[in-house]
């Protein structure tokens, strides 16, 4: 079994970054920036373990949500990964993924 340790990290400490943030920086871009990735680690976890049907979007929950979805939607990839439903090399652009979006709303 692929070991997805990173991806949970990465995804906790984005999560936990966007759970601290004052609501301003929210509104100014960081929670739209997580929002399009928790959208984005969900329909990956959806093709992998449904392939055959058509992968729902995440809806969007509000500025005070985002953290939980991004959390969800990347442990949801992450056991896609684990289980081998997902293939092992999306490990690492997950990853990447998940580190350019806390760029993004935090830099």
């Amino acid at each position: 079994m692929l070991d997805v340790t990173p991806l949970l990290a990465a995804v906790d400490r984005f999560a936990d970054r966007l759970r601290a943030a004052p609501e301003s920086r929210l509104r100014r871009g960081a929670a739209t920036e997580a929002l399009s990735l928790a959208r984005e680690l969900s329909t990956r976890a959806q093709r992998a373990e449904t392939p055959d049907t058509p992968p729902r979007e995440m809806p969007d929950a509000g500025a005070f949500a985002v953290a939980d979805q991004v959390a969800v939607a990347g442990r949801d990839l992450a056991e896609a990964l684990r289980t081998g439903a997902a293939p092992a090399a999306g490990l690492e652009e997950a990853v990447g993924l998940v580190g350019e979006a806390s760029r993004r709303a935090f830099d």
